[in-house]
């Protein structure tokens, strides 16, 4: 049987472990396809249960995401962007999945031509659903509500306040 205490370091490790990827995929995908303040939120809500600095950071963060996805169905030409982005996302994991030989004009050799295999394309598929499925939310969640986009407002007004 073992101790409940190396139970306990284990899951703090394995925790603590998908935090710090977690943070470090979001800090990636901020600049790369991905949902990247999704990934941040998520790796600082695990290390928030062990320390204080990435509990301090989580409510900021999770603001922060919102009035991104709220902004980012404000208007249709944003939401009509937003949309063609999340499918250009999984038409391209698609691409990855089926692996098409290289085109005569690549000017690579062929072993360049999508790098990464079919995981690459699994991850670029779950991340355009996941890229719709949030586009969804935010859609029903803030598109012509002004009342829920002043109160997520006042909220991140209050976060900074309290910072």
């Amino acid at each position: 049987m073992v101790p409940s205490d190396t139970l306990g370091r284990v899951k703090r490790l394995v925790l603590e472990t998908i935090g710090w990827l977690l943070i470090v995929a979001g800090i990636a995908a901020l600049v790369l396809p991905g949902p990247g303040l999704l990934m941040l939120f998520a790796g600082l809500l695990l290390l928030s249960q062990q320390y204080e600095w990435a509990e301090r950071r989580v409510d900021p963060v999770r603001l922060r995401a919102l009035r991104g996805a709220a902004d980012s169905v404000q208007t249709w030409p944003r939401i009509a962007l937003s949309t063609l982005g999340a499918l250009v996302i999984l038409g391209f994991g698609v691409l990855w999945v089926f692996r098409p030989p290289a085109p005569e004009w690549w000017p690579l050799e062929a072993s360049y031509w999508l790098l990464g295999g079919a995981w690459t394309g699994v991850t670029l598929i779950l991340s355009g659903l996941l890229a719709l499925a949030l586009l969804v939310y935010s859609y029903r969640r803030f598109h012509d509500r002004p009342g829920a986009l002043a109160e997520l407002d006042h909220e991140i007004e209050e976060a900074d306040e309290d910072r």
